[in-house]
C-alpha cells in the first residue's frame, strides 16, 4: 500500500501528473482550476517534477505550447475549465485530429453568460465532439488514478487519442478526502516512459505537419479516428482490468454499476452526482424499493452496449443531468442513453435536471428521482423532463398504489418522507 494523504481533487490531479512523470507543462488559471496550475508550479519550483512549466498568457498558448512539446516527443500536462476551454477550442480540435496523446484536467464549469464561476457540467458536454476521450471522475481518488491511466490509454498505439480526465468543479476539485498515493515504483511498472514517435519532429526525415488536407484525405482522417475511438473503448477496460490487479482499486472501465444485481429500476449519473446517489440507493434499498445505478464513466466513446445490456434489465430508468441540451430540453445524459437504444424497445425513462451553477443534487433530489421513476415503473404517468427546483413534485397527488407498489410492507414512512423531503 502506498501512502495515505488527504487531498483534493485539484492536487490529486497534479500528483497523479506527476507519478506519470510528465516532461512538459503548460496552463493558464481559472477557476476553479487554478490550484492545480499552483501546484503544479509548486512540484516544478521544488525540483519534485523533472519538467519545464512554460508561463502562457492564455489557454490558446497552452494547449499550443504542448503540441509543440508533443511533436518533440514530450509528455505532457494541462488543465482548464468553461470560458479557458472555449479559448483553446482551436489547438483542442486539432490536438484530437493530429493525434496527440496530450492528457487534460477539464475541471468541469458552467459556461457564461450569465455570468457565473461556480461548478457545472456545461463546458465539457459541449466539446464531447470534438475527437476527445472523455473520463469522469466521482472521488478524488479517481481523479488521481485517472490521471494516470489516461496516459496509459492515450499512448496506446492503436489508439492515440487525447485525454480529459473531466471532474466537477468546486464539488470535486476543491473537496478534500481520503487518498491513497501509489508508490513511484509501481507507477513506473505500469506506466512506462513515453514513446510518442508518430509524428516527432526529426531534422533527419523532413515532415510536414497539419498541412492543407483535401476531402478524400480528410475523409480517410476522420474514419481512422472513429476506428481509434472504438478501438479505445477495448483499452479503457483493459488498463482498468490491469490497474486494478497491481493496485487493488477499480473505479470502473467505460461503466461503473452500484446494487444493479437485481435493481428492478435504475438511476443513471454522471460525475459527482454519482457518490450522493449510492447513499439514497442504500436508503432506499431499507425501504424496500430495488433500485440500482449506473455510471456514466466515459462519454466518449460513448459506452453503447454496456448500457444497453445493464438498463434493457430495469422497469424504469431515471437519469440524473447537471448540463441540458438547448435544442432538445433534456440534459446530455438522457439523450445519450434514449441513443444508445436507437429504435429498439426500452424501458420508459425520466430525465432530472438539476445542480447547474453550483446549487447541490441534494438527497432529496435524486430521492425524489428514485421515487418517480418507481411511480413510472408501476405504470404511473410523469412528465419526461423535471427540473429540481422549478417543477412542483406533489407526491400526495399521485396513486399511492403505484408509488408504492415496489416497496416491502415495511417501509419507514418517516424515513422515506425524509428522504423525499
Amino acid at each position: 500500500m502506498g501512502k495515505i494523504d488527504v487531498l483534493n481533487g485539484n492536487k490529486a490531479a497534479a500528483y497523479g501528473a506527476k507519478l506519470a512523470r510528465v516532461e512538459l507543462l503548460a496552463a493558464y488559471p481559472i477557476t476553479p482550476q487554478t490550484p492545480l496550475v499552483e501546484y503544479l508550479a509548486t512540484y516544478v519550483a521544488d525540483g519534485e517534477i523533472d519538467a519545464d512549466l512554460v508561463e502562457v498568457e492564455s489557454e490558446h498558448s497552452a494547449l499550443s505550447v504542448l503540441q509543440g512539446g508533443v511533436l518533440a516527443g514530450a509528455r505532457t500536462f494541462t488543465g482548464t475549465s468553461s470560458q479557458g476551454l472555449a479559448l483553446m477550442y482551436e489547438p483542442y480540435i486539432r490536438t484530437s485530429t493530429m493525434r496527440m496523446p496530450i492528457v487534460m484536467a477539464l475541471v468541469t464549469r458552467e459556461v457564461i453568460s450569465p455570468q457565473t464561476v461556480w461548478g457545472g457540467q456545461q463546458d465539457a458536454v459541449t466539446v464531447r465532439e470534438a475527437g476527445w476521450i472523455q473520463i469522469w471522475c466521482e472521488t478524488v481518488q479517481e481523479i488521481l488514478d485517472t490521471v494516470v491511466q489516461a496516459y496509459k490509454i492515450a499512448e496506446n498505439k492503436e489508439v492515440l487519442i487525447p485525454v480529459n480526465v473531466c471532474y466537477d468543479g468546486f464539488s470535486l476539485s476543491h473537496m478534500a478526502e481520503r487518498v491513497e498515493l501509489p508508490d513511484q515504483e509501481l507507477v513506473d511498472q505500469f506506466l512506462p516512459a513515453s514513446d510518442i514517435s508518430h509524428l516527432k519532429l526529426d531534422p533527419a526525415k523532413p515532415m510536414s505537419v497539419d498541412p492543407l488536407t483535401a476531402g478524400p484525405m480528410l475523409t480517410e482522417f476522420r474514419h481512422k479516428q472513429v476506428t481509434a475511438m472504438k478501438r479505445a473503448e477495448e483499452v479503457i477496460e483493459e488498463v482498468r482490468q490491469e490497474w486494478a490487479e497491481k493496485f487493488g482499486r477499480d473505479h470502473g472501465g467505460m461503466i461503473d454499476t452500484y446494487r444493479m444485481e437485481d435493481a428492478e429500476i435504475a438511476i443513471v449519473c454522471l460525475g459527482s452526482p454519482a457518490g450522493t446517489a449510492r447513499v439514497v440507493i442504500d436508503q432506499m434499498r431499507e425501504q424496500g424499493i430495488k433500485v440500482g445505478m449506473l455510471r456514466i464513466r466515459v462519454l466518449r466513446p460513448f459506452p453503447v452496449e454496456a448500457v444497453k445490456q445493464i438498463l434493457s434489465k430495469v422497469k424504469a430508468i431515471g437519469v440524473i443531468d447537471r448540463n441540458v441540451s438547448f435544442a432538445a430540453g433534456f440534459g446530455i445524459s438522457y439523450l445519450e442513453v434514449k441513443q444508445a437504444f436507437g429504435g429498439e424497445k426500452m424501458p420508459p425513462m425520466l430525465d432530472f435536471i438539476g445542480g447547474l451553477g453550483g446549487s447541490d443534487v441534494t438527497l432529496a433530489n435524486i430521492g425524489d428521482a428514485v421515487l418517480l421513476t418507481q411511480y413510472v415503473a408501476n405504470g404511473g404517468k410523469w412528465k419526461d423532463v423535471t427540473w429540481f427546483g422549478l417543477d412542483p413534485i406533489d407526491f400526495e397527488q399521485l396513486d399511492q398504489s403505484k408509488l408504492r407498489k415496489m416497496m416491502g410492507d415495511d417501509q419507514d414512512d418517516e424515513l422515506l418522507r425524509g428522504v423525499i423531503s
